[in-house]
């Protein structure tokens, strides 16, 4: 894309803005507790110091980097587990009957408990702190991936599949040139979906006592008063997610083209 035909969509600022100016205006001049919700300029503040750790406002001061790499390496390690699981058991389940029939019903039945209505199970099984947070990440985004990498598969057009037997595809290559690549629409938002769960259930995870994650840093906030730090927790956890996720996107974006490339 070339910076001519480059736009911005202003359109996407207007809520922003919005919620901005509603927020600026309740904690102007005390209008609301600063414990209760802080005002934007002190958020900022607090954020910088987070980051940096130049003016030591809080006991978090300077320590966003270490939180951030305990939390992305438990979210990769998580929705790396339930996607290595998720996607073989959803297109083998898209495609072969026996599959459906052995193992589908479980897994929904599984999918229907709640998330959280595993964490005291988990903490059994686990113990309090990484092990229950990798569980609980991994079972989370483990659903969404399976349900749609099944329907993915299972609605690859029966032309393609008899296409790929007529040039000779075996069954093994039907499902790597055919049902994988026609799948990847609905593959990709299982993996979205997966990811922007993982990035949830981090923060569950991480309230259940690792000493490190920004999930860690929320709890330790409320208990010690600093409301501010909870929600600068939150916006970086919001901005790591969505990052993840425009990785996540652009990466299957390059495999679309080199698949194309290849063709030609």
């Amino acid at each position: 894309m070339t910076v001519s035909n480059w736009k911005v969509d202003y359109i996407g600022f207007v809520l922003p803005a919005l919620i901005f100016t509603a927020w600026y205006l309740v904690t102007l001049e005390g209008g609301v507790p600063a414990y209760l919700i802080p005002s934007p300029s002190n958020l900022v503040r607090v954020a910088v110091d987070f980051a940096t750790g130049h003016a030591n406002l809080t006991p978090y001061a300077g320590t966003l980097l270490v939180h951030t790499l305990a939390s992305v390496q438990r979210v990769a390690m998580g929705f790396g587990l339930a996607v290595a699981v998720g996607l073989p058991l959803g297109f083998l389940t898209g495609r072969i009957s026996l599959a459906k029939s052995s193992l589908d019903s479980t897994v929904h039945l599984i999918r229907i408990i709640p998330g959280i209505g595993w964490l005291p199970i988990a903490m059994v099984w686990f113990g309090v702190g990484e092990n229950t947070t990798l569980f609980l990440i991994s079972l989370a985004a483990f659903f969404p991936i399976y349900v749609n990498a099944a329907q993915g598969a299972s609605s690859v057009p029966p032309l393609l599949i008899r296409a790929g037997r007529m040039l000779g595809a075996n069954k093994l290559t039907i499902f790597t040139t055919v049902i994988i690549p026609a799948s990847l629409p609905s593959t990709l938002a299982g993996l979205r979906l997966g990811l922007g769960i993982s990035w949830a259930y981090l923060v569950l995870g991480e309230l259940t006592g690792v000493t490190y994650g920004l999930g860690a840093v929320m709890m330790d906030a409320r208990m010690l008063g600093h409301a501010e730090m909870i929600l600068v927790s939150m916006i970086f956890i919001g901005l790591f997610g969505r990052i993840s996720d425009m990785i996540l996107v652009g990466s299957f974006k390059r495999l679309d083209l080199l698949r194309e490339e290849n063709k030609e």
